[in-house]
C-alpha cells in the first residue's frame, strides 16, 4: 500500500476507539476508587466485609431486643436449631446467660460496629457495646456464616 492508495479516514471508527479508550480508563478509575474507598473507610477491599458487618449488627439488634431463640438462630446460621438442639456444643441456656446474666456489659442496650479485620476464612469485627470504651470482638466465619467470640483482640 503506497500513500496515494491509502484507506479513507473513518471518522465514526475513530470515535468509536476514542470512545472505547475513555470508557475503559473510566472503569479503571472506578474499580481503583471502589477498592480504596472500602479499604479506609475500614470496610475491607471493594467492600469485602459488609456481609459481616450486617451480619454482627443483625444479631446484636436481635439480642436487643430481647429475641434470645432467633439471635442464637442467626449466632449458628441456622434457622431450624430447634428442631435439633443437641446438635451443637454451645446450649442454647448457655447462650442466653452469657448475653444476659453472664455478660460483662449487662443487658445490650446499644451498639456499634467500628471496624472489620479481614482473616483467610474469618472476619473479626470490632463492636462497642453499651457505650463502653472497650471493644468487644466477634468471629463471623465466613465458610459456615456462623458467629462467635474472637479469639484474638486486635489494637485499634
Amino acid at each position: 500500500m503506497t500513500l496515494m492508495n491509502a484507506p479513507e479516514y473513518d471518522a465514526k471508527r475513530e470515535a468509536l476507539k476514542k470512545n472505547i479508550f475513555i470508557g475503559t480508563g473510566l472503569a479503571v478509575l472506578l474499580v481503583i476508587t471502589l477498592a480504596f474507598t472500602g479499604y479506609f473507610m475500614g470496610h475491607g477491599w471493594f467492600f469485602m466485609n459488609v456481609p459481616a458487618e450486617l451480619r454482627c449488627n443483625s444479631f446484636l439488634n436481635t439480642v436487643e431486643a430481647g429475641e434470645f431463640e432467633k439471635a442464637y438462630a442467626i449466632w449458628m446460621n441456622d434457622a431450624a436449631w430447634q428442631q435439633h438442639p443437641d446438635k451443637y456444643e454451645y446450649k442454647f441456656q448457655r447462650f442466653k446467660e452469657d448475653w444476659t446474666t453472664a455478660s460483662d456489659y449487662g443487658m445490650v442496650r446499644s451498639h456499634k460496629v467500628r471496624f472489620t479485620h479481614r482473616d483467610q476464612h474469618s472476619v473479626i469485627v470490632g463492636v462497642t457495646i453499651n457505650g463502653s470504651p472497650d471493644m468487644f470482638f466477634m468471629l463471623y466465619e465466613t465458610r459456615t456464616g456462623t458467629l462467635g467470640y474472637s479469639p484474638v483482640k486486635l489494637a485499634y
